[in-house]
């Protein structure tokens, strides 16, 4: 039986099986190595203890208001440190960053072109006197090529898509944080008030239901005391699941612990609420189309879907696939030549692809359109509410001083014996009743002028931007006490960043 010839290494096969060896090591040297990450097993909230070493880096606030304001809260939390707060700390945005880090890595996919391929055979005659045949081939993709420019804008303009989707996340955000700011401003005023309303009641309802007892007044008195009681009792109660439920989802919003109670600065109490000029909002409506994160966030997905359906008709073009290669045959024979993988544009022609990208891009445009169309409408039926609440705020404050001194009289009266308890009650529950209506309307205002300012941006100010600025200036002089203060008990701060 005859023997196999013996291995020879030649120059061009040695040559030939060191730069294989040598593309497969620098293909090895430039991989990335898995690393395991193991899940959490505890809660990651912020504690009261980490929320007094908490700080903020103003610059990367997403908007200007923010970040000219100083994260200082060791007087208390004021509205734009509860939203500098909710910015860096909120779960929801930190998922949000995430979705951005991973669009931004399929945009680095995009862009890097397709690795060459290589072919290598080799056969081996099983008679004498033949030579080992091989065959060496380079190939490379090119319609790869062609398409990656479209693919890398689309990806591109689908990172800034996501980047403004995450800056519009961030506003609203902002908004709920603010808002939640002043319904618990308005809690923990009404409190008070509706405490004060209950036990006036209930003294009534005592002294009414013991004279009723002795027969000095009517049975239908002692009811009606006791109805306007539990009514009291019972806005009482309501105002505290309230309050609770505001605690909830201030804390859930911040990423703060259940237990964790935020210390608010006052700075909305008894401030007023400045009128919008309607030209301020004209201009601002004018200009939603290049201030609003999410309408230029739809731009920019409009833009990527531009380039995809550009690519889909680049693809509609015959696949091509272009190589070189190297052989020789059993009798020594060396050949040299090229092959080309082309498809035939007969059946497909990449019509479906084609048809699928125009039809999504004309969803898109339907979808910027019906977005700037709602936006419009929101504006205008805040304008309205904002109109209304002013001027209930303004009839409500006006009625306050009469009230206060008819509810003064009647206390100054009461304690002369000149009137009875329910005159009094009535003068002070009247009093009572409209300063809970101010404080309503003033949260009411206020809300909306935060929602308005969510649709708008930064055109228009807060709604207690004057206390806030004020407040800003004395935070410099705490700054440094609270810095001491940190030294001195050994803690170090907790920076949050905000990725972008």
């Amino acid at each position: 039986m005859p023997s196999r010839p013996p291995f020879r290494a030649t120059p061009l096969r040695t040559s030939c099986l060191f730069a294989v060896a040598a593309l497969c090591a620098g293909a090895l040297g430039g991989c990335t190595f898995y690393h395991a990450q193991p899940l959490p097993t505890a809660s990651a909230l912020t504690t009261q203890d980490s929320l007094a070493r908490i700080q903020i880096d103003p610059a990367k606030m997403p908007l200007p208001e923010l970040a000219a304001h100083r994260f200082d809260p060791s007087d208390g939390f004021d509205m734009e440190e509860v939203a500098m707060l909710a910015v860096a700390n909120n779960p929801d945005l930190k998922l949000a960053r995430d979705d951005l880090g991973i669009a931004q890595a399929q945009a680095f996919s995009a862009g890097l072109l397709p690795d060459p391929q290589v072919a290598v055979s080799s056969d081996y005659p099983g008679a004498l006197g033949l030579s080992r045949a091989f065959s060496y081939g380079l190939s490379m993709d090119v319609m790869a090529i062609v398409t990656r420019g479209a693919n890398k804008k689309s990806a591109d303009a689908t990172v800034r898509k996501t980047d403004l989707g995450l800056l519009w996340q961030e506003w609203q955000v902002i908004a709920q944080a603010k808002q939640l700011y002043v319904k618990t401003r308005f809690q923990d005023e009404a409190l008070p008030l509706l405490a004060q309303q209950t036990e006036l009641t209930r003294t009534r309802y005592e002294r009414t239901a013991h004279a009723a007892s002795e027969h000095n007044v009517t049975a239908d008195s002692a009811t009606a005391a006791l109805t306007a009681y539990e009514d009291a009792r019972k806005q009482y109660a309501d105002l505290l699941h309230a309050r609770e439920q505001t605690h909830h989802d201030l804390n859930a919003l911040l990423g703060l612990a259940p237990g964790v109670t935020l210390p608010l600065a006052d700075a909305t109490r008894d401030s007023a609420i400045e009128p919008l000029a309607d030209a301020t909002l004209d201009d601002a409506v004018a200009a939603l189309p290049q201030r609003r994160p999410d309408l230029i966030a739809l731009q920019a997905g409009y833009e990527a879907q531009e380039q995809k359906y550009r690519a889909a008709i680049l693809n509609q073009f015959p696949s091509l696939s272009v190589g070189f290669t190297r052989q020789r045959d059993t009798s020594e024979i060396y050949t040299s030549g090229f092959a080309i993988n082309l498809t035939l544009p007969v059946f497909n022609r990449n019509r479906g692809n084609i048809a699928i990208e125009q039809a999504t891009r004309q969803r898109l445009a339907d979808e910027y359109q019906t977005r700037l169309n709602t936006a419009s409408a929101d504006i205008a039926h805040l304008r309205a509410d904002d109109a209304i609440a002013a001027q209930q705020l303004a009839q409500d404050e006006a009625a306050l001083p009469e009230l206060d001194r008819a509810a003064a009289h009647a206390h100054d009266a009461y304690a002369r014996r000149d009137i009875a308890l329910g005159q009094y009650v009535d003068a002070q529950s009247a009093a009572l009743t409209r300063r809970l209506d101010a404080a309503t309307a003033r949260e009411a205002l206020a809300e909306q002028r935060i929602g308005l300012q969510a649709l708008l941006g930064s055109a228009i100010p807060d709604p207690y931007g004057a206390q806030a600025s004020t407040q800003a200036q004395t935070q410099a002089q705490t700054r440094a006490q609270t810095q001491r203060a940190a030294q001195q008990t050994g803690s170090a701060p907790t920076t949050l960043t905000v990725a972008r």
